[in-house]
């Protein structure tokens, strides 16, 4: 993928970005996107458009509500199912604002309507995109937003998120980072 049509895709993603911490998640998540292309393989021109315009969706859903959605304990789970739906509709519109190809598109939005609930990966390119996502969790970044944001003690959500590894992850390289940044955390000692 051409980096002039990566900063069109972003640049129009961006506005349905400022919410919920998206734009640093989407910036972490491209960069661990970028990481497994490399590692695991999979194809550039579906996995890079995928992660970006990923969480947009998220933007349909109020503010106020969103925490209700994810996390350790979600008590509204069905509007993360929202933000999924309404991502990959999002994502068809931008990516043909972006004059991309309708094949691959399709491609896209399937991946982007499936990936938080659906527990199974339909390819490669769908396995690096749900892992790119969740690589923020362990990410510096993204895991002290989540501890601020749940009110968690970084010690038990550390915990948490060690437990997660094996259910969440598809790829060995996405479980070698993870495991990684667990025991980088612990050796840190930064809490």
């Amino acid at each position: 993928m051409q980096r002039a049509k990566i900063r069109e895709v972003y640049s129009l993603a961006r506005p349905f970005l400022n919410t919920r911490h998206n734009d640093i998640h989407t910036v972490i998540s491209y960069g661990y996107a970028l990481r497994l292309l490399r590692d695991e393989g999979g194809d550039r021109e579906t996995v890079i458009p995928a992660i970006l315009l990923h969480d947009v969706g998220w933007s349909s859903v109020p503010e106020h509500l969103q925490l209700t959605a994810f996390g350790p304990n979600p008590t509204n789970p069905a509007l993360n199912r929202v933000h999924e739906v309404e991502g990959a509709r999002l994502a068809r519109d931008i990516l043909r604002q972006a004059t991309y190809d309708e094949q691959k598109i399709e491609e896209i939005a399937e991946i982007i309507v499936g990936h938080d609930s659906r527990l199974e990966a339909l390819s490669l390119n769908d396995m690096v995109v749900k892992d790119a996502d969740k690589l923020y969790r362990f990410s510096r970044w993204g895991f002290a937003i989540d501890v601020k944001r749940f009110r968690r003690d970084p010690v038990v959500h550390l915990q948490w998120l060690g437990q997660q590894i094996d259910r969440w992850f598809f790829t060995a390289r996405a479980m070698a980072l993870a495991r990684g940044r667990i025991l980088a955390e612990q050796s840190d000692n930064l809490f």
